[in-house]
């Protein structure tokens, strides 16, 4: 069983920066990629960015250069930096594990920025 918890949303103004953490409860033998998925209020659920083993990053076009993935040394802490937000960020942000061929997902975290 693999249990993820995210943190760090909030509200913020435009131009501003926030840091979502995701902790990884369990083993994580099997354990392939991460990703941070975001779904804006009245829209679809769409793939912000990734990890893969060992480092291995992608992100959306509309974040490149302002978002950055990350984790921790022991893989359990999976982070989203995110710099000069705006309001087109608005969403609820998960974070998604892949682990031998199943996926896990987190609760969510609400992340407001505003004009």
């Amino acid at each position: 069983q693999v249990q993820l918890v995210e943190s760090g949303g909030g509200l913020v103004q435009a131009g501003g920066s926030l840091r979502l953490s995701c902790v990884v409860s369990g083993s994580i033998v099997g354990l392939s990629a991460m990703s941070w998925y975001r779904q804006p209020p009245g829209k679809e659920r769409e793939l912000v960015a990734t990890v893969s083993n060992p480092y291995e990053t992608s992100y959306a076009d509309s974040v490149k250069g302002r978002f950055t993935i990350s984790q921790d040394k022991s893989g359990k802490t999976l982070y989203l930096q995110m710099n000069s937000l705006k309001p087109e960020d608005t969403a609820v942000y998960y974070c998604k594990a892949l682990k031998l061929g199943r996926n896990y997902w987190g609760q969510g975290t609400q992340v407001t920025v505003s004009s």
